[in-house]
């Protein structure tokens, strides 16, 4: 079996540390806000495209929803694959290149538009929009949008525009999010011309189609190389790669996702991206933008979820009235109303952001793919309770015998995947909550490290105490207090104040635990985790009352007033939660069951899956000795 590299824990964390861009050159609305700093200035007013970017994004739509009128996600979810002219189509349109220059063939599309794409397409079915997402968000055009050269560009990009399609290739068997195990080996051939790929990737979204991928593989460190991490091009029929397996999940039965074997795989050394031991920032900053498509596909969910609950709702009849017009249910309709409003008012303000380049959105990026994933698994349960025994039985299955083939199972199945998709919610805790406190560890220094003496302490405290004594002061009072602030807003100003005052308390709350646990903050994960996420509603909020703004609708306001209100209960729940939690508790119970004390809970059933095979596949770097299921749909 091949073995990972051994790593320690904080080996592992300077890894990471030193991957994530460290460097704050732009404003960040979401980093503001964790200050207790509400900087509606930066969202305010909402960003607004070109009227010829907008009219250019007009007709590719109108044409992509002509399109879509004729596929059948039926077709997809029955044969479990994507038809081939379904993908030679979207190709015909530029849908491969919305996001690249004209220059090199593309579209030359805002991110706003490419949203509004993906939205379209998950809407027909969800595997379309992660079939193009894999591409073009993660895919080989990102990472080299961010960090290619003009001949790598020059060379890849036009092939990518016209339905060469892409793959990003990081997580193995034993190696997640987690980086600093990663096995894959790219070892310097000897005539200093390429580098020679050895190793298996797990989960290739798309690389089962692939003609280009990225991937990332570790560089020995030697003489005339830095090594670490480092990002390649990768042709995908180069001798030595196999696809061994296509992989089958609970949802997105289309998905082209496979396990990708790399055997003594010439790689030219023009293809390494960004130079060497660069890999991981590259990731990490494709990722940044790339995690918006999460949040489309979500808001996408959301309006499709309002659309059959008001229909369904309005049809049923319970008790001699229909069922929309009973409490328990209006309540869910509402709550699905106004949180597909904040979803797509979240998704559109961070794509704006993003086009418009004054932000630094990498946290905004991050806490949209978080909520949204979040909310949008929640709205698609509600939707499921309202259709009742109709919403666990398949489309299918309705239409068979005469009745609206609606797939809200489908959907439950296929949104349960963007909880874990580009960073699980408990990664994406960490990251965000990193960056929320990275105001703090930078003046706390030493006394945030857990491996500091004494007399390093000392000086950290004297230099955070400089920092608290300007900071804090500022956190007593700010225009949340005055009633007469934010009255543009009308209705929403008390929304707007709320946050302003909102703020303040989370980074109160925030520099009490920073406080309180110093150097174990990071392994108060509950904590952090409740923060971030009061930092999720408030920028929801946000988005929510600026758009609300800009549309100028009583409609839209009503929306963005009653999801505030909904957001706000969440919120004091969270605060409460901040202090008063089970957090120890649960600690001390989980390390019993690990202990195996708790093993009687288990008994009086049976475990069918025992003897099939260990929890994490033997794999061995070297040839392979299956069949490659690899395909190809354009060329």
């Amino acid at each position: 079996m091949t073995v990972q590299p051994k790593v320690t824990e904080q080996e592992a964390r300077a890894l990471a540390e030193e991957s994530r861009e460290t460097d704050w050159r732009k404003p960040s609305f979401a980093k503001e806000l964790y200050l207790g700093r509400f900087r509606l200035d930066l969202v305010h007013p909402h960003p607004q495209p070109t009227p010829e970017a907008a009219a250019k994004a007009e007709r590719f739509l109108g044409a992509l929803r002509e399109y879509c009128a004729t596929i059948d996600g039926a077709v997809i979810e029955r044969e479990a694959q994507i038809p081939d002219e379904y993908v030679k189509g979207l190709a015909g349109l530029g849908c491969f290149g919305i996001k690249i220059p004209e220059s090199y063939g593309g579209l030359g599309l805002t991110q706003v538009a490419y949203n509004r794409a993906l939205m379209l397409v998950g809407s027909v079915h969800p595997t379309l929009g992660v079939l193009l997402s894999a591409h073009q968000s993660i895919g080989v055009p990102e990472p080299l949008k961010l960090a290619g050269t003009p001949e790598q560009k020059e060379k890849f990009l036009p092939r990518c525009a016209k339905g060469a399609i892409t793959a990003f290739l990081l997580t193995e068997p034993d190696v997640g999010s987690d980086p600093a195990r990663l096995a894959t080996a790219a070892v310097p051939t000897e005539d200093g011309e390429a580098y020679e790929l050895d190793g298996v990737k797990l989960w290739t979204t798309n690389g089962v189609v692939a003609e280009l991928v990225v991937v990332m593989a570790r560089v020995p460190k030697s003489e005339g190389h830095r090594g670490g991490v480092t990002a390649f091009i990768v042709e995908m029929d180069s001798p030595g790669i196999t696809v061994e397996r296509r992989n089958a999940f609970m949802g997105l039965r289309g998905i082209e996702n496979g396990v990708t074997r790399f055997h003594r795989v010439r790689v030219p050394k023009e293809n390494v991206v960004g130079g060497e031991g660069k890999g991981l920032k590259i990731a990490l900053a494709t990722l940044n933008t790339g995690r918006l498509s999460i949040p489309s596909m979500c808001a996408g969910a959301g309006k499709w979820c309002l659309k059959i609950a008001r229909e369904w709702s309005a049809e049923r009849v319970q008790w001699g009235k229909p069922i929309a017009e009973h409490a328990a249910v209006a309540n869910k309709i509402s709550f699905i109303a106004a949180t597909t409003y904040a979803m797509e008012s979240v998704q559109e303000l961070s794509g704006h952001m993003s086009d418009e380049g004054r932000n630094d959105i990498r946290i905004e990026a991050a806490l949209a793919k978080l909520w949204a994933s979040e909310m949008s698994c929640k709205v698609a349960d509600e939707l499921m309770q309202i259709r009742g025994g109709r919403g666990y039985e398949t489309a299918a299955s309705l239409a068979a015998r005469g009745e609206r083939a609606v797939g809200v199972e489908q959907l439950v199945r296929d949104l349960r995947i963007n909880r874990i998709f580009e960073g699980s919610t408990e990664i994406m805790h960490l990251l965000i909550a990193r960056e929320a406190v990275d105001a703090h560890l930078a003046a706390a220094g030493a006394l945030a490290d857990a491996e500091a003496d004494l007399q390093a302490k000392a000086k950290a405290a004297a230099k955070a105490s400089g920092f608290y004594a300007k900071w804090l002061p500022q956190l007593v009072a700010g225009r949340g207090q005055n009633p007469a602030s934010f009255k543009e807003f009308g209705v929403l100003a008390p929304h707007l104040r709320y946050i302003e005052r909102t703020s303040r308390k989370l980074a109160r709350s925030t520099f009490y635990g920073m406080a309180r646990w110093q150097a174990a903050l990071e392994k108060r994960q509950g904590f952090l985790g409740r923060i971030v996420d009061i930092g999720a509603e408030l920028f929801a909020m946000a988005a929510g009352c600026v758009r609300a703004e800009m549309q100028d609708s009583a409609a839209a306001r009503e929306l963005a007033d009653v999801f505030c209100r909904q957001s706000r209960l969440r919120i004091e729940e969270l605060f409460n939660a901040l202090w008063d939690n089970t957090d120890d508790a649960d600690h001390d119970v989980t390390a019993q069951v690990l202990d195996g004390r708790y093993t009687w809970l288990e008994e009086g059933v049976f475990d069918p899956s025992e003897g099939t095979g260990p929890w994490i596949a033997d794999w061995r770097a070297g040839e392979s000795t299956e069949t490659s299921v690899a395909r190809r749909i354009l060329r």
